[in-house]
């Protein structure tokens, strides 16, 4: 892949904030597509950990925590008109930064939006405000009023992110199979107006990860293939999903938001203790993590007809992970230990000997049943296709490299989520780097081989309630 396209010449500064995981593989791919020095980019971290790769790409780097007292010193310098703001880091605040990059006249794009160190679990904090919903209303208030401000694309990872592109490409897939086909559609209101003719109810981001290294989660220990402080944040906020107009079982333990967009409920305990039956094609039926993601979010958002606090169609949107073996263990440890993170952390990449990651999109409720679109990515394609990434990080590498790609090509569009960008364009700059890209269909239902070996309080009327998903 080292004779791809160069997608866009780009003569500012790249600041990279925080190079983990993800940073270090987004880096090449970065410099791959992109035409500019390894001068031009400047890595800013906390501490010096992975910064080998930096210099192994001739980039620079500024080793500083950051918060808010030093924020606008440390970084205000490094930014001019036409500049790029990358923000892949944990624990600062992605509302701080974005307003940063505006005043500055610089690009921003981001994978998730981050409250300062502490925020997710600050009990001055109710559970509301410690919701993605309420990090995403907070980032959109800062639009401005004509939509023409410097370009800052918010949630830009595979999931949020790359999940939206699949869910438009699943929709005209799902049309098309079903008689439907048609031109895609232009706007916001045309998209919701085809998930509802089709009749999608439901919608899952439905990702198996079995990914395994050679050393197995040891106790006391946080094990993931991508950020252990991110899962752990994450996996500690309330679960959320967006809530279907068909749903009629609202939660004991749910609530809603008394403001914004409505489109989004939440529930009174842990993501990474809250269980939902899902289903894949290559792992098939099994129970997923509703953990919280901006995407339930936005795509249940985006896809609203009607008034928003009682529409006539909306899917119920959430995410429902199966991460690696041993982060599951992880979880289960970390739930004994009421949710507080274990003494240490170790994200698997080089230590990786099999495993894919299966990340996809899954659409019910249509005629055909259900549909799973998405990516099949083994650690052995990765590697080949990119240095210094697994599957895991490399669909989300992939995805962050797209949207710098638009936004330097799209440099006064706002602020944008990824529900607003052309999914098409996209996948075009995602797809070699994904691996196995996969449409199945599948007749499962959550209904499928219930009450055995137990009878169950089930709606056998509607499978597609979220009543039937969920885990007791």
């Amino acid at each position: 892949m080292n004779d791809a396209r160069k997608e866009h010449l780009f003569g500012g500064r790249l600041l990279m904030l925080g190079f983990g995981c993800v940073g270090q593989g987004t880096l090449p791919l970065l410099l791959r597509h992109i035409a500019m020095r390894p001068e031009q980019v400047l890595v800013v971290k906390p501490h010096d950990s992975g910064l080998a790769v930096a210099r192994e790409f001739g980039v620079q780097s500024l080793v500083t925590p950051l918060d808010a007292d030093n924020l606008m010193q440390v970084l205000a310098p490094l930014l001019g008109p036409g500049d790029f703001l990358l923000n892949l880091s944990v624990d600062v605040s992605s509302v701080a930064l974005i307003a940063l990059a505006r005043e500055r006249g610089a690009l921003y794009l981001d994978t998730c939006i981050e409250p300062w160190a502490g925020g997710y679990l600050d009990a001055a904090l109710t559970p509301a405000q410690r919701t993605n919903y309420a990090l995403r209303e907070v980032a959109l208030a800062l639009r401005s009023p004509e939509r023409d401000g410097p370009t800052a694309v918010l949630t830009h990872g595979a999931n949020p992110g790359l999940v939206s592109y699949f869910v438009k490409q699943a929709l005209l897939d799902v049309a098309a199979a079903t008689g439907a086909a048609r031109r895609p559609p232009r706007s916001r209101d045309g998209w919701a107006r085809l998930a509802q003719s089709l009749g999608v109810r439901v919608i899952h981001i439905a990702e198996r990860d079995t990914q395994a290294g050679t050393q197995r989660q040891r106790p006391d220990e946080f094990v993931n293939t991508w950020s252990v402080e991110g899962f752990v944040d994450e996996g500690t906020q309330p679960a959320e999903l967006g809530w279907g107009s068909h749903e009629r079982h609202f939660p004991a333990d749910g609530a809603r938001h008394a403001g914004g967009s409505r489109a989004a409920i939440y529930l009174n305990r842990p993501g990474a203790g809250t269980r939902v039956r899902t289903w894949t094609p290559l792992a098939g039926a099994q129970h997923g993590f509703l953990i919280t993601h901006a995407e339930s979010i936005s795509i249940a958002d985006h896809l609203t007809l009607g008034n928003h606090g009682h529409p006539r169609y909306r899917p119920t949107v959430h995410y429902a992970y199966r991460p690696c073996d041993d982060a599951v263990l992880s979880l289960h440890e970390l739930a004994g230990r009421n949710w507080r993170k274990q003494s240490q952390g170790r994200v698997l990449k080089d230590e990786i000997v099999t495993g894919i990651d299966e990340l996809g999109v899954l659409l019910m409720g249509h005629a055909r049943g259900a549909y799973w679109y998405g990516s099949q990515l083994s650690i052995e394609q990765a590697r080949a296709l990119c240095p210094h990434n697994s599957a895991t990080s490399l669909q989300v590498a992939a995805a962050v490299m797209a949207g710098v790609v638009w936004a330097m090509k799209n440099p006064a569009r706002d602020i944008v989520e990824p529900d607003d960008l052309p999914h098409d364009e996209m996948l075009r700059l995602c797809r070699p780097y994904l691996g196995d890209m996969v449409g199945v269909y599948s007749d499962w239902t959550p209904l499928s081989g219930r009450d055995w070996p137990f009878d169950e309080d089930l709606d056998r009327d509607d499978p597609w309630q979220f009543k039937n998903f969920r885990v007791a």
